[in-house]
């Protein structure tokens, strides 16, 4: 896949995907909460190449911190 994270508009649609692989997702988001997706001027604003519009890189985190929680019964991540 070239470029997976150009169609997800949010990082917490990359963390609820059924189908990606943990790891795949981690990569992603990693790509995603990296300085080379900082938006000039606005370092706290993270907009991947083909990402639409840009996302606060605490989402980004929030997101990635989502892969190491193990849900209990019942619970669903936001």
């Amino acid at each position: 896949m070239s470029q997976p994270f150009s169609r997800f508009l949010h990082p917490f649609d990359v963390a609820r995907h059924p189908d990606l692989e943990p790891e795949v997702k981690r990569a992603i988001l990693a790509s995603w909460a990296s300085d080379r997706a900082a938006v000039r001027d606005h370092p706290a604003l993270r907009k991947p190449p083909g990402v639409k519009r840009a996302v606060p890189v605490d989402e980004v985190l929030a997101a990635m911190r989502t892969l190491d929680e193990k849900p209990q019964q019942g619970r669903t991540l936001q």
